[in-house]
């Protein structure tokens, strides 16, 4: 059974922490000039909130960065303005993919409650507060997130992800509640006019890429070949020493493609096999990197390879224009400022990851990747059903990857989480055409577009989790 364990404002006794952090905001004028072109002149406004989370179970150990997780949060962050309006927000915590230290130093559950102490500290803060839109939100606050999130850790070289990922439920309800202080019923309407462009696209397919991690087993590799999947993303990164990873990874490498690698390397349905691999910052060297893919190209998998993903660590300032794969930033691209730092040094791909970083924060570094002709596509986090379709709406607004006909979403929960069909159930449109998976692929009809998703629908469950 689910766990949950609910927060209120009432909870917190050191009131006075609220007027000290909201006075550090600056934010007396309401409709500072950001630059950020807002199409709405009513601002977000936020007058109350009320937080809780439930812990969902994995089927088995999910294993990336070296390490594993076996359940993970479900945040849900509920806001109210003065008119009544109220919101529910959605988000999941991961803090071993976003802060692999973090983990290693508290352990699964201590490090999942001290970014969960990052919300409630978040939600303390916005409180009775207003903003021009929930990205100067994020902007306003995520400073003192991050700055409050060190002192919890220990940590002062916490990484901005870390403090991000404890914002997304947030993040989520406050788009929710913009939407209705403003008419807002559709996906596309939320996005502020400076950042339209990146969202231009209407994509009517979607790959669904899978996870294939550390522990997954030979027949559930097998099972996604049968069931028609074409883009696979493949963890590697194995745990060891560096040369214990390297050996690893090229007996995995060999191994799936011993799966999916036919005489024509294609699906049924007639589309090539393409691999997506996600290093999470693993690989210590340039040198090492090269090893494996002078292995894949051995064994002929080079040519399958459409992403090699946040090989190396995020200090480590080395050029990749050279490796003759296209490397993509993930976590490294906390910010629009650290993903233009990644494209300097020849990342030709960014990983959006709404739900992981804000989509106040994927929004911004969309616009920046648009602005500079470089490819980007939607990752997942292993989020629940109802984040699914919120990042199926970024992917089905983004540009088609290169190489393909089509937007890509790597979505897992389906693979992993224990209690996935129960879940699917707390979403009102869960069980939509747009969600079932044919070929590796999601088609999306006008029905997705005019309802986008489902995301502005009543979600009971969540609401119930609120009911005293």
């Amino acid at each position: 059974m689910n766990q949950k364990n609910n927060v209120t404002r009432r909870d917190f006794v050191q009131k006075a922490t609220l007027a000290t952090g909201a006075a550090s905001l600056g934010l007396t004028n309401l409709m500072k000039a950001h630059g950020h072109g807002s199409t709405f002149k009513r601002p977000l406004s936020i007058d109350s909130f009320k937080t809780t989370f439930e812990r969902e179970p994995l089927i088995h150990s999910y294993g990336f960065k070296g390490g594993y997780i076996t359940r993970l949060w479900q945040v849900v962050a509920q806001l109210q303005d003065t008119l009544g309006n109220k919101t529910i927000g959605l988000g999941v915590h991961s803090p071993l993919w976003s802060d692999s230290r973090v983990t290693s130093a508290w352990g699964e559950s201590g490090s999942n409650s001290a970014m969960y102490n990052l919300t409630c500290r978040a939600l303390q803060m916005i409180e009775g507060q207003s903003f021009e839109t929930p990205i100067h939100m994020v902007e306003d606050i995520l400073d003192e997130v991050w700055a409050y999130g060190t002192k919890i850790t220990n940590n002062a070289d916490l990484r901005t992800t870390f403090a991000l990922n404890a914002l997304t439920s947030i993040d989520n309800s406050a788009w929710m509640l913009y939407a209705k202080q403003n008419n807002i019923t559709s996906f596309i309407d939320l996005i502020p006019n400076k950042y339209k462009a990146a969202f231009s696209h209407k994509n009517t397919e979607i790959a669904s890429i899978p996870s294939i991690s550390y522990s997954t087993s030979v027949s559930d590799i097998e099972a996604l070949k049968d069931e028609g999947y074409f883009f696979i993303k493949i963890k590697i990164g194995a745990p060891g020493s560096q040369q214990e990873m390297l050996e690893k990874d090229m007996r995995r490498m060999e191994q799936i493609h011993n799966i999916f690698g036919t005489s024509a390397a294609k699906t049924d349905s007639g589309r090539k096999i393409v691999y997506y691999l996600d290093a999470n910052g693993r690989y210590e060297s340039k040198d090492t990197l090269k090893r494996l893919l002078d292995h894949c190209k051995k064994i002929k998998v080079l040519d399958h390879i459409a992403i090699v993903e946040e090989p190396f660590p995020e200090s480590l300032d080395v050029d990749v224009s050279d490796l003759g794969v296209r490397i993509a930033a993930d976590e490294s691209a906390h910010t629009d400022t650290d993903a233009l730092k990644r494209i300097e040094m020849g990342y030709t791909g960014i990983a959006l990851k709404p739900m992981g970083k804000t989509l106040s924060m994927t929004i911004k570094i969309a616009k920046l990747a648009h602005d500079r002709n470089i490819p980007c596509f939607c990752t997942d986090l292993t989020v629940n059903p109802v984040l699914v379709d919120w990042n199926k709406c970024i992917a089905s607004r983004l540009k088609p990857f290169p190489g393909q006909d089509l937007g890509l979403l790597e979505t897992n929960g389906g693979q992993n989480y224990r209690n996935w069909e129960t879940m699917i159930g707390y979403h009102p449109r869960g069980n939509a055409s747009w969600n079932q998976v044919e070929n590796g692929a999601f088609t999306l009809g006008e029905d997705f577009f005019k309802e986008s998703g489902g995301i502005f629908l009543e979600l009971e469950h969540y609401n119930s989790l609120f009911k005293e």
